[in-house]
């Protein structure tokens, strides 16, 4: 749903927010912006991620959005944008304020956003608005048990979490010891199909390659056609999952919702959610593998998870506080959602002036998980500030987005990423082959493709 805006108001006239400079605003879009669209919002491009690693454009961003902070204060800073408003988010309370006030009057169905998603999800809740958000999102909380720290099928799940996990050790036994992420991002995979379609997906690579090649075109968003012939196959295929109900899976626990009337939307509207959950699964892979080389850089660390992994061995859907910590972190130091959009639905009023209607509002991730201006643990591994349930009081640490539009699927990833990376570590010494990681600073960027280890017996 686009927001029709009529112009600007006497309040936002006369008390506009701070404006960058067109310099500054240049900088922003160089430093910030276009390394970040660059790597692929939708689908990362892993020569372009080598890229940004290797020239530590990462830390240029943050260091940007520092130094905005450091002259604007507050903010939010309006960018100079010719023919588009948006605003850069800079303090803390307003992160909260932004997020706990989404949908209304901070739209998650934010314009670029709508553009890049509509290749494979255009109904998607993420980029609904209005009632058909409510809705599509309470299918969404109801599907992933998002309030749950243990979804209600775990037990289901789980089985084929460790049958796969078990599966890449023999194959990276087979290969000499070596895991790299193109052998876990398969295995990851398989574990994927099975929660999500059902065990008879296990080797579906058509309907993984149909979604990473939409995914291709919406890094592109508006810039390239919709091919609707493959998103309808998309559907399709997602449709036929869901009329299988294979037991155990989530399409099976979807098709029985439609069947008992409990389900808020139609079953076009299912189809079209669970593209976003495969699509999400794919930053899930990439926060868990390089959870992986944390462990590996961090011995203390290691063992005291796997000495957590010994204590919960024997429990059918183990918690494991100390591996979702560990994914946690991942995601604070290396965020696979670096821009969060909002969109304003209506003119809203800050302490520094008035944000017109129609404006995307930008909370660039990085500069709030790796300031060390305001974090003494910015640049190092540190599970334990997720030993707690975090408030709005705390600094905004947002790996999953927070408020009510915060991902209902974080619960199901912590879940899922925990217990394959359990089986890993548990069972196997694990070294660190292609990185050189100083546990008292941590890079900006860590690239996971190029991400190599070494397993062995333990």
């Amino acid at each position: 749903m686009s927001t029709v805006y009529a112009g600007p108001s006497a309040d936002s006239v006369q008390n506009p927010l701070p404006s960058a400079t067109a310099v500054e605003t240049a900088k922003v879009l160089a430093e910030v912006e276009l390394p970040t669209i660059s790597k692929g919002p939708i689908i990362r491009r892993p020569r372009v991620v080598a890229a940004v690693e290797n020239l530590g454009l990462e830390a240029r961003a943050v260091a940007r959005v520092q130094t905005l902070a450091e002259k604007y204060g507050r903010g939010p800073v309006m960018l100079a944008m010719p023919g588009r408003k948006m605003a850069l988010v800079l303090h803390p309370e307003h992160v909260h304020r932004i997020l706990e006030e989404s949908p209304e009057p901070f739209a998650t169905a934010e314009t670029l956003k709508r553009h890049a998603l509509k290749h494979f999800e255009p109904q998607v809740a993420l980029v609904s608005h209005g009632a058909e958000r409510s809705r599509r999102r309470e299918t969404n909380e109801k599907v992933l048990d998002h309030q749950q720290a243990i979804h209600h099928m775990a037990e289901q799940f789980l089985p084929a979490v460790r049958e796969e996990a078990q599966t890449l050790l023999k194959q990276v036994d087979a290969a000499g010891g070596t895991l790299d992420y193109s052998s876990y991002y398969k295995a990851w995979f398989r574990v994927v199909n099975r929660v999500v379609l059902g065990d008879s997906y296990r080797d579906d690579t058509e309907l993984l390659e149909l979604m990473e090649t939409q995914r291709a075109r919406g890094n592109w968003a508006f810039l390239r056609p919709v091919d609707t012939e493959a998103r309808d196959d998309i559907h399709t295929r997602i449709k036929q999952a869901v009329a299988k109900a294979e037991p155990g899976s989530i399409a099976a626990y979807m098709a029985q919702m439609q069947d008992r009337g409990e389900s808020a939307t139609s079953p076009d509207e299912d189809a079209q959610q669970i593209p976003q959950w495969l699509f999400a699964f794919d930053p899930a892979g990439m926060s868990s593998y390089r959870g992986l080389a944390l462990l590996a850089s961090h011995p203390d660390q290691l063992e005291a998870v796997r000495q957590q992994i010994d204590q919960e061995a024997q429990q059918h859907a183990p918690l494991l506080p100390l591996l979702r910590a560990t994914v946690l972190e991942s995601l604070r130091l290396w965020a696979t959602t670096p821009m969060i959009l909002r969109e304003t639905t209506r003119e809203v009023e800050f302490e520094n002036g008035v944000m017109p209607e129609g404006t995307t509002v930008l909370i660039f991730a990085p500069f709030f998980h790796r300031d060390e201006k305001n974090l003494d643990y910015a640049h190092t591994f540190s599970p334990e500030v997720w030993n707690h349930e975090r408030t709005r009081e705390e600094w905004p640490l947002v790996p999953f987005s927070s408020g009510p539009a915060v991902c209902p699927g974080r619960n199901l990833v912590q879940l899922l990423t925990s217990n394959f990376m359990a089986e890993i570590v548990g069972q196997r010494s694990i070294d660190l082959l292609s990185h050189d990681l100083e546990p008292g600073r941590l890079p900006a960027l860590l690239n996971n493709f190029s991400l190599k280890f070494h397993l062995s017996e333990r």
